[in-house]
């Protein structure tokens, strides 16, 4: 079964001459299809540089990525835009829109597919809200919502395109011990219905459970693949 995520001998460095830093070493990592894989590991550890790779947010400097069978490496625009509309993507801190209302925030990502009609837009939006109970708030701007709705929010716009990878994290930070537990259990069932995999990061012990697999990173190494 050929992994959804090959990633070899990864490297990146943030800044330039004698600033330049490396934050990330020697990376090796696959996932599969249909794999739920945590990525653990303390603050500043490299965990979201490596999440925004692998979605194609950041460009490859050294090494190989290699996502759905595209070459991240010295890959087009129009290659990590193709990329892009097959991946769900989980902000931290749910990145909403504050004027759209919770079901544009959600057509947000049906705008990559140009081939639906506004209806349509609507319908699917109004559709995955449902799915995580939000059917009461479509038209409530994010103001008006709690922290555990606008991550539900968040979940539905990565989700609604049906994406064969969704990339979290830390999607439970800003959430109390139950709220974290339903936002999690809800990507679970959810990504397992849509057959997709999933790659979160997260330093929260308490949904551990949901993985298949856990890789652990330090100093920007993966200790434990």
């Amino acid at each position: 079964m050929q992994p959804v995520i090959s990633i070899q001998q990864l490297n990146h460095f943030f800044g330039k001459a004698l600033l330049r830093k490396q934050v990330l070493f020697d990376i090796n990592l696959t996932v599969k299809p249909g794999e739920i894989v945590i990525l653990t590991g303390p603050s500043g550890s490299g965990k979201t540089t490596l999440l925004t790779l692998v979605a194609g947010l950041r460009a490859i400097q050294n090494g190989s990525a290699r996502v759905l069978n595209c070459q991240l490496y010295k890959a087009s625009d129009r290659q990590l835009l193709q990329l892009r509309r097959q991946i769900g993507y989980i902000f931290q801190r749910h990145n909403l829109v504050p004027f759209l209302t919770a079901s544009e925030n959600v057509q947000m990502s049906l705008n990559l597919c140009p081939t639906f009609s506004k209806q349509q837009l609507r319908r699917r939006a109004e559709s995955i809200l449902e799915v995580v109970n939000l059917q009461h708030r479509v038209d409530y701007y994010p103001e008006h919502l709690s922290e555990g709705q606008k991550q539900r929010v968040a979940i539905a716009r990565a989700l609604v395109t049906q994406p064969k990878i969704v990339l979290a994290d830390e999607p439970t930070a800003s959430l109390d011990k139950n709220s974290g537990r339903d936002v999690v259990e809800l990507m679970q069932e959810l990504a397992k219905k849509q057959d997709c995999s999933i790659l979160l990061v997260t330093h929260d012990d308490r949904i551990l459970d949901i993985a298949d697999r856990l890789v652990h990173m330090e100093d920007g190494r993966l200790l434990n693949v």
